[in-house]
């Protein structure tokens, strides 16, 4: 009979704590683009509630400071970012119709979706000052190599060849074409970024061995 009354209990709890952990997760995406908007440093909780439909209490209520929320919302974000090529790499029959896929999405992306991208950044970067962060951080530049690697290891297949590159490498190349291309997006250099998608296929190229 105790094991039977400790069992609904611990139902009871996990059930809890799952609504609790849903809830942050609600608010934590339904603050994603005010944080995006307002940056790390310019973010406060009451400053978020402020910029949304949200009382200080409620989100003080469910998260500890402002870390806490910024890096959940992420941590959301980049739940279904990190799968935003994947249909490409399972649909895709030839090279040219994966590489030309990849890079309508990676250069699309950057206006779709601007000022996330920007969050994003924006607390990798704090990561090298704030230790709190980097736990976070490193979690997600893996998943975020390991969708890279899919694109690439399935682009070397449909082009009969082999990466020239090691996941780390190949993240850290597009990753760094990307982040260029936003910081010109959003400063209005639009032919900057043209050149850069231009360039995009030698890149892709560079990255692969036939």
């Amino acid at each position: 009979m105790t094991e039977v009354a400790e069992t609904k209990q611990d139902k009871i709890a996990r059930r809890q704590v799952d609504k609790f952990e849903g809830r942050r997760t609600e608010l934590a995406v339904a603050t994603l683009h005010t944080l995006a908007e307002l940056g790390y440093a310019r973010t406060s909780l009451r400053e978020i509630a402020q910029n949304s439909e949200f009382s200080h209490g409620v989100l003080h209520y469910y998260f500890a400071d402002k870390r806490d929320l910024i890096t959940h919302a992420v941590r959301q974000y980049e739940a279904v970012c990190v799968t935003r090529y994947d249909e490409a790499v399972a649909s895709a029959t030839t090279a040219a119709e994966l590489k030309s896929e990849f890079a309508g999405t990676f250069f699309g992306t950057l206006k779709a979706d601007a000022a996330l991208h920007r969050l994003w950044y924006d607390l990798r970067n704090q990561s090298l000052f704030e230790e709190s962060f980097r736990e976070d951080v490193l979690e997600i530049d893996e998943h975020r190599e390991a969708m890279i690697w899919r694109v690439i290891s399935r682009y070397a297949e449909l082009s009969g060849g082999e990466p020239a590159t090691s996941p780390a490498t190949a993240y850290l190349v597009l990753d760094g074409v990307f982040q260029r291309a936003l910081l010109h997006s959003l400063s209005g250099m639009d032919e900057s970024v043209a050149r850069l998608e231009k360039e995009f296929d030698r890149v892709l190229d560079l990255l692969v061995t036939i």
